[in-house]
């Protein structure tokens, strides 16, 4: 599964200047730097924002975060398991059971624009 445009879309938790970009500098401010509102692709924080929003995302849905790899979030269902592994913008997730895969997938899609990977 990927996530579309996930470093244009996602919101900055945090204060983030940049300088005004060459060609574009306001002759009376050439000093000024702009806030960003949203993540601009390139920038170096995005993939940290990414991750917290989407690890929120999957705590607040019951799962848990691994001890020993924090990319890895696993969740129980009575016997059956759902494993989700998060590498940048790709989202790789399995169970035994396969409508654990199918709600899977219809949570993420519910909230984010995904793809799947064939």
């Amino acid at each position: 599964m990927d996530v579309k445009s996930v470093f244009l879309n996602d919101f900055i938790q945090e204060e983030v200047y940049v300088h005004q970009p060459p060609g574009s500098v306001d002759n009376k401010f050439p000093k000024h730097v702009f806030k960003l509102k949203n993540t601009l692709y390139g920038l170096k924080h995005a993939p940290s924002f990414w991750y917290k929003r989407l690890s929120k995302f999957l705590l607040d849905n019951d799962y848990v975060k691994g001890t020993v790899d924090n990319t890895l979030f696993v969740e129980k269902f009575g016997n059956d398991t759902m494993f989700v592994n998060i590498y940048v913008d790709d989202i790789i997730f399995g169970a035994i059971n396969p409508s654990l895969c199918q709600e899977f997938v219809k949570t993420m899609q519910d909230d984010f624009e995904m793809s799947m990977m064939e």
